[in-house]
């Protein structure tokens, strides 16, 4: 009888954890003390969705999650973290609540994309990521709590939605750069082992007169 494989035990969280997770949800609050620009909807437009991607990948999937949700907490309880100094339950009665609520979602896929299997970020998986998981997933869940609130057809709301596209394409773009930066010349940052990529096994050389298939 032979004794099954023990799995590895998962890391638990500790204080330097806890304390980039803060440090993290400090950054997007930061992003939005220049405020945003508010058109078709209500909903601003802001620099804070650079640190939901940058938090999703360099803590990875859950902590990247667990930052936002953190973010969140505090700006129920009253704070004015929110772009343009929003805060209370109130903002989660409003045409953004999608959006922000959308970050946790969001911050968890695009972890969950650049350090997919354990490899070492990329930069085609890294800007994947950001443009899934930072644009994709957050329209996804905005877009209909958006159209809920303002009472406005989906299809009108996602349209008028598009006005947000080329700045996140630009933070997509930025937060990649950062990041694929950091694997390079501060890889402590990201606080986890990578698994080294595959190597190609060379085909072994066939000796003279071996007939070949």
């Amino acid at each position: 009888m032979t004794d099954a494989p023990t799995p590895a035990p998962r890391r638990r969280l500790d204080a330097t954890d806890l304390a980039r997770v803060a440090v993290f949800a400090a950054i997007v609050a930061v992003l939005g003390l220049p405020g945003g620009f508010t058109f078709f909807g209500g909903v601003p437009i802001t620099a804070q969705t650079l640190g939901v991607m940058l938090a999703g990948a360099i803590l990875g999937p859950w902590l990247g999650a667990l930052s936002m949700a953190v973010l969140l907490a505090l700006v129920a309880a009253g704070l004015p973290l929110l772009a343009g100094g929003r805060g209370g339950i109130g903002v989660f009665l409003g045409p953004s609540a999608g959006y922000a609520l959308g970050w946790i979602v969001g911050a968890l896929v695009i972890g969950l994309i650049v350090h997919a299997a354990g490899r070492k970020p990329v930069w085609w998986r890294t800007l994947l990521g950001m443009i899934v998981g930072g644009i994709l997933v957050i329209y996804a869940v905005g877009i209909p709590v958006q159209s809920l609130v303002t009472r406005l057809p989906l299809g009108e709301t996602a349209l008028t939605s598009l006005v947000f596209l080329p700045g996140d394409l630009v933070k997509a773009v930025l937060a990649t750069l950062i990041v694929t930066t950091l694997v390079r010349t501060y890889p402590r940052a990201f606080r986890r082992t990578w698994k080294a990529a595959p190597r190609p096994v060379a085909a072994e050389p066939v000796a003279a007169g071996t007939p070949t298939p």
